[in-house]
């Protein structure tokens, strides 16, 4: 039996968590088109015969703006310790530049094997790949090289192979049941700012953080009652929308999404509050669950 625990790091939205969730085989991380999606470390579980891989997705790596970026940026660092192997993911559509250059100045020398995963090849012709990785060829000596498309799961049953091949022998961390570390709210949490970030544009999208304030069962019905936090009253006005049509629509998709991953049906309530300046505030990261 083979077990151990993966590192993915790269910039901004190359395609972690949805590696993470085409590994998996079911949805344990939020995605969107927005960079910097995800906020936090969570780990997804596979298991299969030959053993168990936690994967560990963790935010994109980018120069930090405020005190949230900072958090974001020092669990991804502090998530290269302490695994038995990293996946750098790059966009292969994306060209080199100084965000990559720090990443890799990051793992030289970290002591164990670091795969280059050269990420959405259905986005770019096969006679390019190899100028695209380059680049990083000529930086770093990476243990292994594979091309993939995570959104078309492209060569994930070659990456397993590959990972499995570099495991060392160990025990089922989790329960081969189990596909997250993560508790249900959080998830129901993510799950809500998944839609603000999908339905919405510009700054608002990563203004604003969901909390969970009463999730209780009531006969075979999950009710749930949320507030979407935002820092500026504009915000909070595009969040709600016309006669509330964009909160009816953020809250409807999300229920959805609920209600799929709970297999139950729900009720969800939700408000938006203001809360100046929350991303620069230690009191209200740590509220919101960001502890340094």
């Amino acid at each position: 039996m083979k077990s151990g625990f993966i590192s993915i790091v790269g910039r901004p939205n190359v395609g972690k968590s949805t590696l993470v969730n085409s590994a998996v085989g079911a949805k344990v991380a939020i995605v969107s088109d927005k960079p910097q999606t995800t906020r936090t470390r969570l780990q997804g579980i596979y298991t299969c015969q030959e053993g168990q891989v936690i994967f560990v997705d963790t935010p994109g790596i980018h120069k930090p703006k405020h005190l949230l970026g900072e958090y974001m940026v020092n669990v991804s660092t502090r998530s290269l310790r302490e695994v038995d192997i990293i996946y750098h993911i790059i966009d292969v559509s994306r060209g080199f530049g100084p965000g990559e250059q720090f990443i890799i100045n990051e793992l030289k020398d970290i002591g164990v094997p670091v795969f280059l995963i050269a990420n959405k090849i259905d986005l770019v012709k096969e006679e390019e790949l190899g100028q695209r990785v380059t680049p990083f060829l000529n930086e770093m000596n990476y243990t292994e090289v594979i091309y993939i498309s995570a959104t078309k799961k492209l060569n994930l049953d070659r990456l397993m192979e590959m990972t499995f091949g570099h495991l060392p022998d160990g025990p089922l961390y989790y329960p081969d049941q189990e596909l997250t570390d993560q508790p249900v709210g959080f998830l129901i949490s993510e799950l809500i700012r998944e839609k603000v970030l999908t339905l919405t544009r510009d700054e608002v999208p990563h203004s604003i953080a969901v909390e969970l304030e009463e999730m209780k069962e009531q006969g075979t019905k999950l009710y749930i009652r949320a507030v979407i936090h935002t820092e500026k009253e504009s915000q909070k006005g595009i969040i709600i929308g016309h006669n509330g049509q964009m909160l009816k629509a953020i809250g409807e998709q999300a229920r959805l999404d609920i209600e799929e991953y709970m297999e139950r049906p729900a009720y969800l309530a939700l408000w938006v509050k203001v809360k100046k300046n929350w991303r620069d505030n230690e009191n209200n990261l740590r509220q919101f669950g960001y502890r340094f």
